[in-house]
Order: C-alpha cells, then structure tokens, then sequence
C-alpha cells in the first residue's frame, strides 16, 4: 500500500485494522474519481487475504491475487452503464460459501453508486448480517446515488483529492512530463485519471491557451473562425472548463474586470447547454460574447 500516492491516514488506518486483526465487515470508500480509491482498496483486500501480512509478499494468496485468479476475492462493477440485481445476487451467493484459500474473503463493488435501486435493495440483508468471514467494500464517486440504507451499514471513508506535488509524482513514475503551467495543474483537480486524460490531448489544450491569449490580438471573424472547431460536443465540458480557469486567472494576473465578466460568459454557455440549447448557436453566441467583452 506505501507505494500508492495519497491519502497516507487512511492508508495507515487500513495496514492498522490488519495488523491488529481488527477488520469490519463493509467499508464505503468515498472521494472523487481517479484518485487512488480502487488501488487502496485492492491492496487492503490482497492484505486481509494474506497469509504473513507483509509488504511484497510471495504467500500463495498473493501470487494468485497478483494474478489475478484469488478464489477469495472478487471485483464487481458495471456491465454496460448499472451494476445489475443479477450481479448482485451472484455474488450474495457467493458470499455465504466459505473462503478456499483464505481466512476471509473480499468483496470490491467498484463504481457501486452505478447499481440499481433494486440492486442495492438486495444486497442490504447481507450488509445486516454478513458472514464472519466477508468484508465488503463500495466504491463511490457519488455517494448521493446511494441509499441512505445501504450507506448507514458502512463505515465510511473519505478520500482527499491529490495534491499538484503527488500528481506530479505519479506522473514521473510513469515517464510523463510534468512541465507543465499551474492552469494546467489546476485542470487536473487532484484527479491522476483526469491528469493521464487531459495529457492525451495536451495540443489542444495548448490552443485553449492561444485560444485565451489571442482574444485581444485577432479581429472577430478571424478569432472565431479559428477558433470555433476546437469546440466539439464530445470535448466541450472539460475544454470550457479549462477556459474558465484560464480566463479567471488571467483576470487575476491583468487585474482586468474584463477577463473575469468572460468566466460568467463561459459559466452560461455551460449553463445553456446542460439545459440542451442549439450547440452551435451556443457556441458562436459565446465566442461573439468573449470577444466584444475583451475588445
């Protein structure tokens, strides 16, 4: 678990319950996506099912959990876009034969606020009384899609969003560069997965920056004109997102009210969309809107 970025309380937290023999039955562990949730909690239940609780241990639980065939353990998580009552109910079957390798077995939900009401229904006789030997951990990004049934029977965990230094250090291990400007950084919000994503397409995000350094430069029809194509519907939410910190931060930097009236112009064209206006009126009535505000 020492080699996982963030979050060091909980992850001191979880090698303690181990260490002391000192497990609960279900854990909720809550916190935004990309964040390290699902590696913590793998290596927490690799842990519990080892057979000498050490680090880098070669037992036979750990072998076959590295490979990926632990008998007594088990990753759930959506087919297509819900977790199924189906699923569940399997692995409520599963549950109540006894662990083949190990003193306990693990059950993780992945992504568990994506299971259906009836799902989740169905799964709360065996969150009232599991087995002795069953723990249980649901993962969640959106704890508000939960039932307050299923959530009063975990303990909860909440996990904090990692800082510019951890990302950057997740992405040296992983031979990324990490040269890159504080809008950036922010961008990422303290998400690695949200961070590997944007860096996919770091080339248009580099002309979302032109995109906002040039509004002063260029007449109207030429900005929109070169400028319009790099909103598409399949990338407007992160790179309207990512417009409006760097206009906030440059009103901040100019000091210019201007900058800063372009964040409430961008935050309607949000606004506008998600309440399904036209895309592309709402698009060009933006770009027309930043462009007079600046000019």
């Amino acid at each position: 678990m020492s080699k996982i970025i963030g979050n060091e309380k909980i992850k001191t937290e979880l090698k303690r319950a181990v260490q002391n023999n000192d497990i609960l039955h279900s854990y909720m562990f809550i916190g935004q996506e990309g964040i390290g949730k699902k590696e913590i909690a793998k290596e927490f239940a690799r842990t519990i099912l080892c057979k000498t609780k050490k680090n880098n241990c070669n037992c036979k639980s750990c072998t076959s959990f590295k490979n990926g065939n632990n008998p007594d353990f088990y990753l759930i998580s959506e087919e297509g876009n819900s977790i199924k009552i189906d699923q569940i109910r399997d692995l409520i079957e599963k549950a109540y034969e006894k662990p083949i390798a190990s003193e306990k077995k693990v059950y993780i939900i992945d992504n568990s606020d994506k299971m259906t009401v009836e799902a989740q229904n169905s799964l709360l006789k065996t969150l009232e009384e599991p087995p002795d030997y069953m723990v249980l951990i649901l993962i969640t990004s959106n704890i508000d899609n939960i039932l307050n049934t299923v959530k009063s029977r975990c303990v909860k965990l909440s996990f904090e969003s990692l800082s510019n230094d951890e990302i950057k250090e997740v992405l040296n291990e992983r031979g990324l560069n990490t040269n890159l400007n504080e809008n950036m950084y922010e961008l990422f919000n303290g998400s690695i997965a949200r961070a590997l994503k944007i860096l996919e397409k770091q080339e248009d995000f580099t002309q979302l920056e032109k995109f906002v350094n040039n509004i002063s430069k260029e007449d109207k029809l030429e900005y929109i004109t070169s400028y319009k194509s790099l909103f598409t519907k399949e990338n407007i939410n992160e790179y309207l997102e990512y417009a409006l910190v760097l206009f906030f931060n440059k009103g901040k930097k100019t000091n210019s009210i201007r900058y800063l009236n372009c964040v409430n112009i961008i935050q309607e064209t949000i606004n506008r969309l998600k309440s399904n206006a036209n895309f592309d009126m709402s698009v060009d009535n933006m770009l027309f809107k930043l462009w007079e505000e600046v000019n």
